[in-house]
């Protein structure tokens, strides 16, 4: 089988990660891959936001808790974040940015070395925040658009108890023409 497939295939949602930073290197990799994402009409809406610093790191997964209403980390120790945004006068920007985000995913498990990623929702509640666009403005994203939230992708390295087995697909989830 063809090696992309396999890496396709064998990704796993990870939640549960070791306490051990990820070289800047391998982050720049994986960013690299969600900006070759196909995008409407190649506008490319999307942006990303490589939160590597832990105290930003932090807070994003407290005011992500609190949408969620919950007092656990919604990151599930992953030392990074990689927020993607999407400008929201761009009609595909939730398809643009998830196909960021996949691309993402992808790139982490086919980079191996014993990484692993998961989509984290609640981008969208977060960035309409005031806390929210004030880390925008903090990062110095330009406010000449408005952005939404898309996804968050953590990333770090994977404790292997924090994985579960592929489930099998279901029936009927490919219909042929005839």
């Amino acid at each position: 089988m063809n090696k992309m497939i396999d890496h396709i295939i064998s990704r796993r949602s990870v939640k549960k990660y070791l306490d051990k930073p990820v070289a800047t290197e391998l982050i720049e990799e994986i960013v690299k891959a969600g900006t070759y994402a196909p995008t409407g009409m190649n506008r490319q809406s999307p942006i990303i936001l490589a939160v590597t610093d832990k105290e930003l790191r932090d807070r994003l997964s407290r005011i992500n808790a609190k949408i969620l209403g919950v007092d656990s980390d919604p990151f599930y120790g992953a030392p990074v974040v990689l927020v993607v945004l999407a400008r929201k006068d761009i009609s595909t920007r939730v398809y643009d940015g998830s196909l960021v985000m996949g691309n993402m995913m992808i790139a982490t498990h086919s980079i191996g070395l014993g990484l692993g990623s998961c989509w984290i929702h609640r981008a969208k509640e977060t960035f309409e925040s005031e806390e929210g666009k004030e880390i925008l403005r903090q990062m110095g994203v330009s406010d000449e658009y408005e952005y939404e939230g898309i996804g968050n992708c953590i990333v770090g390295y994977i404790d292997p108890t924090g994985i579960k087995p592929q489930s099998p697909r279901k029936d009927g989830y490919v219909i042929w023409s005839k």
